[in-house]
C-alpha cells in the first residue's frame, strides 16, 4: 500500500502543479461568464436594427388599421416589457433584484426594437403581382413581407370558424422579422374581432385575464417556492459533473501511460513496483485530481445559490450521492482508460479501442433530459441497473422532481460496485499483459485473449 501511495501522490502534484490543469480548471468558468454576462451585451451592441416595408391586402377594411397601431415601435417596445416584467415576477428576489440594478434584461429586449412601415394595398390588389415587389429592387428601405388578411378573419362566416392571413417573404429573411409580424397581427386581428362585436377590449381582457400563481413545493422540514426552471436543470448539472470529472481523470490516465510506455519510463518503474501496484497508484492519484475538480465546481455552486438565496432548492444527500456514484463510475470508466492506455503505443491506436468507451460514457448524459421527463418509467428505471449507465441514470432520477424509492439507490449502488469489481480485474489482466507490449495495436479480441492467459 505503501508504494501504491507513492504512486498515487505522484501522480496528483504532477497533475496539479501543470499549468495546463490550473488553464483547464479556469476554462468553464470563464466560458460560462463569457457567455452569461459577455455574450449578451455584444449581441447586444451588434445586432442591427429590423427596418423595412410590409405590404398588406386587407379585404376586411379593419386589421389594416389596428396593425399600424401594434406594429408601432413604442406597442412593440410595451409588449416586451409586459413579457420581460412577467418572466422576472417567477424569478428569485436576489435575480430581480440583479436585474433592476443592472437594467441588463430589460435593455437587451428592448434593443433593436423593429422599425415597419405598413404599406396597405387596395383590397382588391393582384397577389401574383405583388408577390414580384418582395424581390424587386429598391433603392430606399428593404421590402420585408406581403400579408394577405383572409376575408373572414374579422367576421367569420356563418358555421365556420374565423380565417387568418397568409405571409409571404423574400429568401433570407431574418426571422425576427416574423416574429414580429405574427405578435403584431395577432393583436390587430384580435381587436379588430372584438370590436366587430361592439365589446371593449380592455374588458374582455379582464375577464379573460386569470393569473398564473407560483407553486409552493411542501417537503417533510418546509415550503418554499417552486422554481421550475432549477427543477429542470438539476439532472443536466449533476450529470455533466459525473462525466466532466470522469472525462478530466481519465483522459489524462491514458495520456500518460502512453507517454510513459512509448519513452520506456514504464520499464523503469515496473522495476520498482508490480504492474497492479502501478495501475493502482494510477487511478487513485487522478481520482484525487478529478474529486479535486469536483469540489472546487461544487463549492462554486453552492456558494452562487447561497448569494441567490437559492440553497434551500438543494438536497443536501445530493452531493453525498454524486460523491458515492462518482466514485464508482470513476472506477469503472479509469479502469477502460487505463486498459487502453498499457495496450497500445500511441494515441491514434488508442482511438478504436476508445470509441464505444467514449460512448457508453456520453450516450447516459445525453439521454438524461428523457430520463429526468420520466423518472419512474419503464426506460429510468431499467437504465438504473444495467451498468455502466446505471450510477447515471440513477443520479438523474434523484436530482429529478420524482426521486426514486431508497432500495432502488441502494441496488444501483450495489450493482455498479459489483461492475467496477468486474471492469477493474480485466482491466488489471490487460494492464499486466500490455504494458511491456510493443508492435501493433491489439483489437478488443486480443485484449479478451489476454484477459484469459494472464
Amino acid at each position: 500500500m505503501k508504494k501504491v501511495a507513492l504512486i498515487a501522490g505522484r501522480e496528483f502534484i504532477a497533475a496539479v502543479a501543470n499549468k495546463g490543469f490550473v488553464i483547464g480548471l479556469l476554462l468553464m468558468p470563464v466560458v460560462v461568464a463569457v457567455l452569461a454576462f459577455v455574450g449578451p451585451r455584444i449581441m447586444n451592441a451588434s445586432s442591427t436594427q429590423i427596418s423595412g416595408e410590409v405590404a398588406v391586402i386587407d379585404p376586411t377594411g379593419t386589421v389594416v388599421a389596428e396593425l399600424k397601431k401594434t406594429l408601432d415601435p413604442a406597442a412593440i417596445a410595451r409588449r416586451r416589457t409586459e413579457a420581460t416584467a412577467r418572466a422576472l415576477a417567477n424569478a428569485p428576489a436576489a435575480v430581480r433584484g440583479v436585474v433592476g440594478t443592472s437594467g441588463t434584461a430589460i435593455d437587451t429586449v428592448l434593443a433593436g426594437t423593429p422599425k415597419l412601415n405598413i404599406i396597405e394595398r387596395e383590397p382588391s390588389a393582384d397577389v401574383q403581382r405583388e408577390k414580384s415587389w418582395l424581390t424587386a429592387p429598391s433603392t430606399g428601405a428593404r421590402h420585408l413581407a406581403l400579408v394577405v388578411v383572409h376575408p373572414d378573419a374579422a367576421e367569420a362566416r356563418a358555421g365556420s370558424d374565423f380565417g387568418s392571413y397568409d405571409v409571404y417573404v423574400p429568401p433570407n429573411l431574418d426571422e425576427r422579422v416574423e416574429n414580429t409580424l405574427y405578435e403584431g397581427f395577432r393583436e390587430a386581428v384580435l381587436t379588430a374581432r372584438i370590436r366587430g362585436r361592439q365589446l371593449d377590449r380592455a374588458q374582455v381582457e379582464t375577464v379573460m385575464r386569470v393569473t398564473r400563481p407560483t407553486s409552493v413545493t411542501v417537503t417533510a422540514e418546509n415550503e418554499r417556492r417552486t422554481n421550475v426552471g432549477f427543477n429542470r436543470s438539476l439532472p443536466f448539472i449533476f450529470g455533466g459533473l459525473l462525466v466532466f470529472g470522469i472525462m478530466i481523470g481519465g483522459q489524462t490516465l491514458l495520456t500518460s501511460l502512453i507517454e510513459e510506455k512509448s519513452s520506456r519510463v514504464v520499464e523503469v518503474l515496473l522495476s520498482a513496483v508490480s504492474p497492479l501496484e502501478l495501475m493502482a497508484g494510477k487511478i487513485l492519484g487522478q481520482m484525487a485530481v478529478s474529486m479535486l475538480v469536483l469540489a472546487l465546481y461544487l463549492g462554486a455552486g453552492l456558494a452562487l445559490l447561497t448569494s441567490f438565496a437559492m440553497i434551500g432548492l438543494l438536497d443536501p444527500m445530493l452531493i453525498v450521492y454524486l460523491l458515492i456514484f462518482f466514485v464508482i463510475s470513476y472506477l469503472v470508466f479509469a479502469a477502460a482508460f487505463g486498459a487502453v492506455g498499457a495496450a497500445v503505443n500511441e494515441m491514434r491506436e488508442a482511438q478504436s479501442l476508445m470509441t464505444p468507451v467514449m460512448l457508453a460514457l456520453m450516450s447516459p448524459w445525453m439521454l438524461g433530459p428523457m430520463i429526468a421527463r420520466e423518472p419512474n418509467s419503464t426506460f429510468a428505471v431499467a437504465a438504473s441497473f444495467i451498468p455502466p449507465v446505471n450510477t447515471f441514470a440513477m443520479m438523474t432520477r434523484l436530482a429529478s422532481s420524482s426521486p426514486p424509492p431508497a432500495w432502488q439507490v441502494w441496488a444501483t449502488v450495489a450493482v455498479g460496485l459489483a461492475s467496477a469489481f468486474a471492469v477493474t480485474w480485466f482491466a488489471a489482466k490487460v494492464f499486466k499483459v500490455g504494458l511491456l507490449m510493443h508492435g501493433k495495436a491489439p483489437s478488443f479480441s486480443t485484449l479478451v485473449r489476454w484477459a484469459r492467459e494472464a
